[in-house]
């Protein structure tokens, strides 16, 4: 079980990547990159499955933080979704959404870490 978890986990941070590295790779001509979308989901469906493996083993876990971690997680997805979107339509500049999309994933890092 630990194997399953450790693969998870690797996952879920190579969402983070995903996330913040396409934050960051169009920070100077900001538009939404699908590494976000991308990482976004991972990040949510990856957190879920942890937060489930960790119950399965009778972990105690900090409820309030995941519940937190996870409307994060899913207004990124939501901004995420928005953004692409919107690129498809050639409705306008995507930067503010991605950068709002960025900034949450710094968020939920630090969620994660200080909490």
């Amino acid at each position: 079980m630990d194997i399953v978890f450790d693969i998870v986990l690797i996952l879920h941070f190579i969402g983070l990547a995903g996330i913040i590295g396409g934050w960051l790779a169009t920070i100077k001509a900001p538009h939404m990159n699908k590494a976000i979308l991308h990482g976004a989901i991972l990040q949510v469906v990856t957190g879920l499955l942890l937060v489930g493996l960790r119950e399965m083993q009778d972990v105690d876990l900090n409820h309030m933080k995941i519940g937190i971690k996870l409307v994060v997680a899913v207004v990124i997805l939501v901004v995420a979704v928005m953004g692409v979107r919107k690129e498809a339509r050639a409705a306008g500049s995507t930067g503010t959404l991605a950068t709002i999309a960025g900034v949450l994933g710094v968020v939920n890092v630090a969620i994660a870490v200080l909490v």
